[in-house]
């Protein structure tokens, strides 16, 4: 009876919280208490079933009537000694954070200071006094990155140990080891090693690629990160062969061919997460430049609301996968992101009633219930070739991973025109630029007219961190962005999704420059993209039967609603996503 009492003082005083906050009306909680006691569960929780609070919001006053204290992580360095008292794994699957100890007592971070299995396991393994704060999502995630910094000083280490404890692979030279000696050296201890924990790095630290680049004296490796190469690290030039030999053998490729390029593939799996390497070995003038890239294998759970897609644009592209006939195409250079939007929308489109044939090269992801095709240019299976063939499987929806000629354009025009849905992708700039293309390839502009439904151009930008800078765009910042973007459409737009206030105009408007942090050198941290979306109107089809240029098209499908990339780029700067200096660079380096 005295538990039940104290729950609903705790109860009533959350809601006195809730209320005094100003967070949500009175009518809004007194409805919610009304079904809160019907299902028997907390007040808190209706709410933010409800969306009326964030979980943050509700830990923040659980903490005040609690009386717990409340910490905000975000930007800290953590001290090592203090953050390994938990080790990694419990901490990321209790959200539990060791950051301050003092004499016999040890402050921990959590989300759910109720978690006592958590709290009880720690003050067993440390010996100490256990003192719970609460924190926010952002601040443990914040807090978590430590354990990766702290493993990058580690890795540094082995990886240097290793490498010293290495003899060179022959006084001859490399080019007369036999296959047998690189096999040998493949296989040594320190040679795998120091690849295990080049891999391991690259996954921590959400790298794309990894180049592994020998010179002179060294052998240099970097990593894509967001988008950009960092120097990860260097390693004595005595390793080179030792570590191509390695990726080699884990490739399938040949070990004794040094001359010619070689492509080849391997997959790892780290603490769960399955990851899949494409290879690709060029000589170069100090031996062998090895590139890998990072290919997450599970692609499930990306949305195109993740991806950066939002108001107008996402609407035309739900129309579009709704569409029983008809062509969706991404654009954009290499490393657009254009793939992943595609497998987004496959996902999607994949549901139990449907047939998906893919034709890639390669397969960067796998998706269940999809039949997918790997491309064989050795061996004469071409694209067009694989296309033929799906058509003759009895597809729903088509993928083709690119359409690289005019065979190809045409099989996919066609397909799309006999009763299927074709996904695929083109390089080009912008979306507008996507029909001039496929008329290059000799596409018939009728046929186009009548099987196009979408076009999206894209690129990817770099996401701001939390501890971002707000400011406000002075008049000649203004000017000069006003003649790259069209400022109305995007203020426009900003009101209509309800970003910003219907009354608000650009002297009132914040935007956000990075502030380097502990979570992130230079401010920002992953990558979101940009887009334009091209849905081929009445309008737009009569231009194209015209043969109207690129430009007016484009400008057609602006007066119809279009944001530009530039224009999509400036809607995600005032949204605290990115800066307008980040939307500049990868939008200009276009041009």
């Amino acid at each position: 009876m005295v538990a039940a009492i104290s729950v609903h003082i705790e109860e009533k005083q959350l809601k006195e919280f809730i209320l005094d906050s100003g967070l949500v009306s009175r009518a809004d909680l007194e409805k919610a208490e009304r079904e809160a006691e019907k299902k028997k569960i907390s007040v808190g929780k209706i709410l933010v079933g409800k969306g009326s609070l964030t979980d943050d919001d509700l830990r923040r006053m659980q903490a005040y009537v609690l009386g717990i204290p409340f910490v905000d992580l975000r930007g800290q360095r953590l001290d090592f000694e203090v953050l390994s008292l938990i080790p990694e794994p419990i901490a990321r699957n209790h959200n539990i954070v060791a950051f301050r100890k003092t004499g016999d007592s040890l402050e921990v971070a959590m989300l759910d200071t109720e978690d006592l299995a958590a709290i009880d396991f720690i003050r067993k393994k440390t010996g100490l006094k256990i003192l719970p704060r609460l924190t926010d999502s952002e601040s443990m995630k914040s807090a978590l990155l430590n354990y990766q910094k702290s493993l990058k000083a580690e890795f540094g280490d082995i990886i240097q140990k290793e490498a010293d404890t290495l003899k060179a692979v022959s006084e001859k030279g490399e080019e007369e080891v036999s296959e047998d000696d690189l096999k040998k050296l493949a296989e040594d201890i320190p040679v795998v090693r120091i690849l295990d924990t080049l891999l391991k790095h690259a996954i921590l630290q959400d790298a794309s690629d990894i180049h592994i680049e020998p010179m002179e004296n060294q052998v240099l490796v970097r990593y894509r990160i967001d988008g950009l190469l960092r120097d990860a690290m260097v390693l004595p030039k005595n390793v080179a062969g030792a570590i191509t030999a390695r990726v080699k053998v884990l490739s399938g490729m040949k070990l004794d061919e040094k001359r010619m390029p070689q492509d080849g593939r391997f997959k790892i799996d780290m603490s769960g997460q399955r990851v899949s390497f494409r290879v690709s070995t060029l000589p170069i003038y100090y031996g062998e430049k090895t590139a890998l890239r990072l290919l997450p294998e599970n692609v499930s759970g990306f949305t195109l609301e993740g991806l950066g897609f939002h108001g107008e644009g996402i609407e035309k592209l739900h129309r579009a996968t709704k569409l029983a006939v008809g062509m969706i195409l991404t654009t954009g250079p290499t490393g657009s992101g254009k793939t992943t939007t595609l497998y987004t929308l496959l996902d999607i489109l994949n549901t139990p009633d449907v047939n998906i044939s893919t034709i890639e090269d390669p397969i960067e992801y796998q998706l269940k219930r999809v039949n997918q095709t790997q491309v064989k240019p050795e061996i004469g299976f071409s694209f067009a070739t694989g296309l033929r063939t799906l058509v003759r499987q009895d597809p729903d929806i088509i993928m083709v991973g690119e359409i690289r000629d005019t065979e190809t354009a045409s099989l996919a025009v066609n397909a799309a025109l006999t009763g299927h849905l074709v996904l695929s992708s083109l390089h080009t700039n912008s979306a507008a630029g996507s029909i001039a293309r496929l008329l290059d390839m000799k596409a018939e502009p009728f046929l186009l007219v009548s099987t196009l439904s979408v076009a999206v151009a894209q690129r990817l930008i770099r996401r701001l961190t939390e501890t971002k800078e707000k400011y406000y765009l002075s008049k000649n910042e203004f000017d000069a962005l006003e003649k790259m973007a069209d400022m109305n459409r995007v203020l426009l737009s900003l009101k209509e999704e309800k970003i910003v206030d219907k009354s608000a105009n650009w002297d009132k408007i914040a935007f956000y420059k990075p502030k380097p942090s502990g979570d992130s050198d230079d401010g920002y941290k992953s990558r979101i993209g940009i887009h334009e979306v091209l849905q081929m109107t009445s309008a737009i089809k009569e231009l194209v039967m015209r043969g109207a240029t690129t430009e007016q098209i484009e400008e057609r499908a602006k007066k119809e609603g279009m944001l530009t990339m530039t224009e999509d780029g400036v809607f995600k700067a005032v949204q605290g996503i990115t800066s307008i200096e980040e939307v500049l660079r990868v939008v200009t380096s276009e041009i």
